[in-house]
This record gives structure tokens, C-alpha cells and sequence, in this order.
């Protein structure tokens, strides 16, 4: 009998960081996938019936199955695709990828972008506390091509569609160099490092696009 051919769709937004991570791992996994593109604030009635509880993207269909939530999504396309694994198999390793991915987007997004935007304390103290975690990953990265070794890993990816590519641009908005080079060596060689990879090029949205966008929301 025949092998089923699979059915995979992508419900994102373009200008979505954890969009643009789930899609750099499909492509790592030279998974062939269905683009299907929201425009937010709207929201199509697919999306709404497929990620009812959230209401946002990105929403991977594999077949019958249905997966909201970008790390999850990340860890499902990890164990179903085998091959180019982007999480490593030892297990304290893969914890730590685990915590410093959830870092990434519950404290850095949170605090290196929120208070900025508010600034209660003033603006200056906000860019200290959001530069005081990012050298957190600074130390993580020393030494390594990437996060998860010589190849693009789990964090490489939550890191890299957020930190560089998403935060980096909604700062220059703002006219803040949040991670200059003499203070943040080894994550701007990562970063450098990040875009000579083809499939995160591939995945990256039009910076003066992004930028245009972004700055009409702060």
C-alpha cells in the first residue's frame, strides 16, 4: 500500500518572530509545507477555529493534528522528523535549551521591550535591566558557533527570530542600540553567525519592512 502523503500547514504572520522559528526548523527539516498567511489584527475564521484558546499563530497542521504554541510546535517537528535534530539528546543539555529559550521569551521580550515602552523608572534604567539579561545569554553563547553547538539549534532558533531580528528593530525605532558590539562581543558574532545560515536568511523578514511596521506600533 501506498504511504500516505503528508499534509502540513503553517498559519503565521510574517513579521512574528515565533512564526519565523517554527518555519526555520521545517526548513532545517526539509519538511515541504503550505504557507498560510494572517494579516493581524485581523483574525481569519481558520485561525480561530484551529487555535481557539490563544487565538494567535503560528498553528501547525500535520495531517489531523493540530499545534498552537511556538515551542511545542518546535519540540513536535524535533521528534517527528528525525533527521538535522535541533534539540540535543542529552538530557541536562536539553533542559537548559528548554530554560533559556523560555527566558528569551518571558523575560527578555517582556521587560527588553514592555518597559521600554512604558519606562516607568525612566528609560535609562529600563536599557540597563534589559542589557543586564542579555548578558546572560552573552556568557551562554562564548566560546560556541551557536547556542546548540556548530549547527543552528532549539535556542539558536527561539533566540535568534526574537533577539536580532524582532527586538533589535523595534529598539532601533526607538533610537536604542540595545546590544552594541564593545559590550556584547560573542552575541554579535553569533548574530553574524546567524546570517550566513541560508534557511535563517530565507526566514527573516525585510528589514525595512519590519522596521516601517514596527515603529507605526510603538
Amino acid at each position: 500500500m501506498a504511504k500516505k502523503k503528508e499534509c502540513v500547514k503553517l498559519l503565521e504572520f510574517w513579521m512574528s518572530p515565533f512564526s519565523r522559528r517554527v518555519e526555520m526548523a521545517l526548513k532545517l527539516k526539509g519538511v515541504p509545507y503550505e504557507y498560510l498567511e494572517e494579516d493581524f489584527p485581523k483574525k481569519t475564521p481558520l485561525l480561530l477555529k484551529l487555535n481557539p484558546v490563544h487565538k494567535k499563530v503560528p498553528v501547525l497542521v500535520h495531517n489531523d493534528k493540530i499545534l498552537s504554541e511556538s515551542h511545542v510546535i518546535l519540540e513536535y517537528i524535533n521528534q517527528t522528523w528525525k533527521n538535522n535534530p535541533i534539540l540535543p539528546q542529552d538530557p541536562y543539555e536539553k533542559a537548559m535549551a528548554r530554560f533559556w529559550a523560555k527566558f528569551v521569551d518571558e523575560q527578555i521580550l517582556s521587560l527588553g521591550f514592555m518597559s521600554l515602552v512604558k519606562a516607568e523608572n525612566g528609560i535609562e534604567v529600563a536599557i540597563e535591566e534589559t542589557r543586564e539579561l542579555i548578558t546572560y545569554l552573552e556568557k551562554e553563547v562564548t566560546g560556541k558557533d551557536f547556542f546548540g553547538g556548530k549547527t543552528i539549534g532549539f535556542l539558536d532558533m527561539v533566540a535568534g527570530s526574537m533577539i536580532p531580528f524582532c527586538l533589535a528593530r523595534a529598539w532601533e525605532c526607538m533610537g536604542i542600540d540595545m546590544i552594541p558590539h564593545e559590550k556584547f562581543p560573542e552575541l554579535n558574532r553569533w548574530i553574524k553567525r546567524l546570517n550566513e545560515v541560508e534557511i535563517v536568511r530565507e526566514c527573516i523578514p525585510p528589514k525595512e519592512k519590519h522596521i516601517e511596521r514596527a515603529c507605526t506600533k510603538l
